[in-house]
């Protein structure tokens, strides 16, 4: 059979440089693709090999020392699926040289590689389905992306007088796709009529989701950017309709209705730690935010064991351009508990499983489980 390397499907991405024998498959990652060409961002792959059933493969990797996150390497493990369904680890994933090298004996003649377990359009329009058919949510389109796809808002509860404004948001960047993984379990266990934490959330608030704050990188196989070429977690000071829309739609649905609490949902290369980037380093931070935010991380760590607050990002990372990030400005803007959550893309090193790694079902109970600390805050 006649070796075969694809990618020209949903999320898919890589560079074939020769695929001449099994055990000698030499690629390139594919820097983000955008309408006017290329964006300075690469690490995202995901393709399916044909014909080698049975045979030692050895891909190596050539440009992942200049990938946009080369610490995301050491300790990292490819993961691999039959039936784009269930999906397992590579132990035979190595950086050395400048190169990432993977090797692996597939058992069938299709198999796909990715660098985490995607999440679909058609998963994504499928969540935004059962969440429309719910008793308790709503779905609307805040307005067109770049290349012209839906901006899916769910709504979950009715505004009225005292509820509470909740904002969570996902995937905006397309390839930490763990954080719409995270959505799903959360919006599933919202929407359960039987839950009674969902149920008094839904009494007190009104929470506004964004599934995939950027579809159009996710279906082109980016890591980072959209289609205009923008990183959306820079754009929150000055979005604008031409380079950040999905930006734009969102910040001006949060003028609508407030916020008293939001979320924003990511995937971190290098540390192998679920944590939290907090609001301490935005001008005019309150003591009362404080008191509030410690409180909401209080209530997370006893809500999931993956949680923890050890390790993180170092104060000072963001410097300049903090008030470009959604989680910043928006804790500027609105001066509530606004927070950004971080998934690995490896493991979690404190609960670390050999055959997953950190995967999408960790992801959703990780987001069911969010709805605690909600509550919580809810409470205060």
């Amino acid at each position: 059979m006649i070796l075969r390397i694809s990618s020209n499907f949903d999320s898919g991405a890589i560079e074939v440089l020769s695929i001449d024998t099994p055990d000698n498959i030499r690629l390139r990652l594919r820097p983000d693709q955008g309408v006017d060409g290329a964006a300075p961002f690469c690490q995202w792959f995901h393709f399916r090999l044909h014909g080698a059933a049975g045979q030692g493969v050895r891909m190596v990797f050539e440009n992942a020392a200049e990938a946009s996150y080369p610490d995301g390497w050491p300790g990292y493990r490819c993961v691999a699926s039959y039936d784009r369904r269930n999906w397992f680890r590579i132990d035979s994933t190595r950086f050395e040289n400048g190169q990432l090298i993977v090797e692996h004996q597939p058992e069938r003649d299709s198999i796909y590689y990715a660098y985490f377990e995607p999440y679909s359009l058609e998963r994504h329009l499928d969540l935004v389905g059962r969440a429309d058919a719910s008793p308790f949510a709503s779905v609307s389109n805040l307005g067109a992306t770049v290349d012209g796809r839906d901006l899916d808002l769910v709504t979950v509860g009715s505004a009225g007088p005292g509820k509470r404004p909740v904002w969570i948001i996902a995937r905006q960047h397309p390839g930490e796709s763990m954080a719409e993984w995270f959505v799903e379990g959360l919006l599933e266990r919202l929407l359960d009529g039987a839950d009674p934490v969902a149920r008094r959330i839904r009494e007190t608030a009104v929470l506004y989701v964004v599934p995939n704050m950027n579809p159009d990188g996710a279906s082109r196989g980016n890591l980072r950017s959209n289609a205009a070429g923008a990183n959306l977690n820079r754009e929150w000071r000055e979005p604008t309709l031409a380079r950040s829309p999905e930006v734009l739609l969102v910040r001006n649905a949060m003028e609508a209705s407030g916020a008293d609490l939001f979320l924003d949902i990511h995937g971190d290369e290098a540390l192998p730690y679920v944590f939290f980037s907090t609001a301490e380093e935005v001008p005019g931070f309150s003591d009362e935010q404080r008191v509030r935010q410690a409180r909401f991380v209080e209530a997370f760590q006893a809500a999931s064991p993956d949680f923890q607050t050890e390790h993180g990002y170092l104060s000072g990372r963001f410097k300049d351009e903090l008030l470009t990030l959604a989680s910043k400005w928006v804790a500027h803007r609105f001066g509530c508990v606004s927070i950004t959550l971080e998934m690995p893309f490896k493991d979690n090193a404190n609960l670390p499983d050999s055959l997953t790694g950190w995967n999408g079902e960790r992801s959703k109970r990780l987001g069911a489980a969010m709805l605690n600390p909600i509550l919580a805050h809810l409470a205060n």
